[in-house]
């Protein structure tokens, strides 16, 4: 069975962990109005249009 030679220490786990993160979704504006992407419009069109 594999042991690891040495402890990892907390700086190193957490410079590991950096990358775990998540990403808001940003408001887009479409024909002057500001919407979420993927979501309903003040119309109730459903557009796909990204940034």
């Amino acid at each position: 069975m594999a042991v690891p030679k040495r402890r990892v220490s907390k700086a190193r786990s957490a410079k590991r962990r950096t990358h775990y993160k998540v990403t808001l979704a940003r408001p887009i504006k479409e024909n002057g109005e500001w919407r979420m992407p993927h979501r309903m419009d003040s119309n109730g069109e459903y557009s796909r249009l990204d940034d």
